[in-house]
């Protein structure tokens, strides 16, 4: 696929660049203080395993944060986030190296507005889909 940092030229197949974060239990902590989100399965490890998981792990949302950003990120101020969900499958676990990456699947214009549709995602190093999304977006024009 091509990747491709401009979205006014965005065709469908085009990659976006990907946001790459490694996790660890700062980034966690950081989070949850900003969020108010101190859940013990996300600082410790005991907490975790009583839960039925390996260790502690990341919020859910701070994968829809990296989702956020690789859009924020790719779009600069030429277009708006309309739309964007996702669906968290596989927690990420301590010192893993998360990508947020997406897909053009779509693009349309309507009433002077041009429309991308997306396929996004964070996956971990080894390949593994985390949490699997879709996005519109809206650029200027």
């Amino acid at each position: 696929m091509t990747v491709n940092d401009n979205p006014a030229n965005a065709a469908i197949g085009d990659d976006l660049p990907a946001f790459v974060r490694t996790t660890d239990l700062g980034n966690w902590n950081r989070f949850a203080a900003v969020n108010d989100e101190f859940v013990p399965i996300h600082m410790d490890d005991e907490a975790a395993r009583a839960a039925g998981y390996p260790g502690a792990f990341g919020m859910g949302n701070l994968q829809w944060s990296y989702l956020h950003c690789l859009l924020r990120d790719w779009l600069g101020d030429d277009g708006r986030i309309v739309s964007l969900s996702c669906k968290f499958r596989v927690p990420n676990t301590r010192g893993a190296t998360v990508t947020a990456g997406g897909r053009v699947v779509d693009r349309r214009s309507l009433d002077g507005t041009t429309y991308l549709d997306l396929e996004v995602w964070t996956a971990s190093s080894d390949g593994t889909t985390l949490a699997p999304g879709r996005a519109t977006v809206a650029l200027k024009t």
